[in-house]
């Protein structure tokens, strides 16, 4: 009778724990297309708790207020550039026509005269440099049309990418401003959720989890305040127009980890093309030298605000961002340092365990008994 029970009993459980599954599975298909806002809203909202609270005291503690000026200012920080973007790209769509079109009958200016005192490379620069010039407009623009054509379909899948990017700001922003009118009821059911599963560990794993993603934001957010000044520095120099806006896209572009390619690059080449080359040259370093602080600047700040080592942060960032894209720099950190601290805590305990119950080993020479090296 007892064993007919236990079969009952656990084909109860196992349709309990079939359905539960299924409808864990269900769930989380339904809101698959929302992963990727929800993800990077939360990373956001836990970023920038602590700012958000400052601003609420600032507004007579009114909550409804300092979500309304967060919301206001990613806005300003996000869509308002984006739009901007799209606007000057839209109206200038006959001015890339023109250009393209003009590309058959251009002609490449000499060398400036400055390239050939480079040390080591300006020779041979300045050599490949006069053999495109001597090359016939015809032979020229043969060579640069299969590239040409390419950047022009690069171009305007970036630009389709760039209206499902438009909404995933819009709805990411919509659940920041959720999860920040109830951010203390979300982080008190993650919490729960976390001491279920294990207990005070899982609760400490939630904090230092918190902790890191509140370390990578600065890094990232400073890092690209510095990068998009020196750009907007360079840019002015050379005379661009309309550099409060390129610079604004630099900035977003940085924050997304896309770089300063996709501004810098065309201004250079509309110098060169202008007949510019010099400035073009001096832009191009320029560029790169700017580009390269992302390398080194981002870990160091992100070290700088929490009590992570260098090397967790660097392969965090760099394996998160390889792994899951944008998305991965405020990941990989967070996960690493959760592993770690869990990994360093079980191998502690471990310890302790050993040292309240010691082991014995026999010498077996002298038949004298001494403590196990641990």
């Amino acid at each position: 009778m007892n064993s007919i029970f236990q079969g009952r009993d656990l084909v109860r459980i196992m349709l309990a724990v079939l359905l539960v599954g299924i409808l864990i599975i269900t769930s989380l298909w339904i809101i698959r297309p929302f992963f990727p806002a929800i993800i990077w809203a939360t990373m956001v909202v836990v970023a920038t708790w602590p700012i958000m609270l400052g601003i609420q005291r600032r507004l007579w503690g009114k909550r409804a207020l300092a979500v309304i000026f967060m919301t206001a200012a990613f806005f300003l920080l996000f869509i308002v550039p984006f739009t901007l973007f799209i606007v000057v790209i839209i109206e200038s769509t006959d001015d890339i026509i023109g250009w393209t079109k003009s590309l058959a009958h251009w002609t490449m200016p000499p060398p400036p005269d400055w390239l050939e005192s480079l040390p080591i490379v300006g020779d041979r620069i300045a050599g490949a440099w006069r053999s495109v010039s001597a090359m016939q407009s015809e032979h020229l623009s043969e060579r640069v049309a299969p590239y040409l054509r390419d950047i022009i379909l690069w171009f305007v899948k970036q630009v389709g990418g760039g209206a499902l990017m438009f909404v995933q700001l819009l709805l990411t922003i919509a659940i920041t401003a959720i999860l920040y009118s109830k951010g203390e009821t979300v982080a008190l059911r993650m919490y729960r959720f976390a001491s279920r599963v294990a207990g005070q560990r899982g609760e400490e794993a939630v904090a230092l989890a918190a902790k890191a993603v509140r370390a990578v934001a600065p890094g990232v957010i400073v890092t690209a305040f510095i990068q998009s000044f020196f750009a907007a520095i360079g840019l002015s120099i050379a005379g661009i127009p309309h550099v409060t806006l390129l610079t604004a896209i630099v900035f977003m572009l940085v924050v997304a980890q896309v770089g300063l390619a996709p501004v810098m690059v065309p201004v250079v080449i509309w110098l060169y093309w202008s007949g510019k080359p010099g400035l073009g040259t001096v832009l191009l370093i320029w560029s790169i030298v700017v580009g390269a602080m992302d390398n080194f600047l981002k870990p160091i700040l992100i070290k700088r605000s929490a009590n992570l080592s260098l090397v967790t942060v660097f392969i965090g960032v760099i394996g998160g961002l390889i792994a899951f894209g944008v998305i991965g720099i405020f990941i990989g950190p967070a996960v690493l340092a959760v592993s770690s601290t869990l990994l360093t805590v079980w191998m502690d305990d471990y310890g302790v365990e050993e040292t309240d119950h010691p082991t014995q080993v026999c010498d077996g020479n002298t038949g004298n008994e001494s403590p196990a090296i641990k």
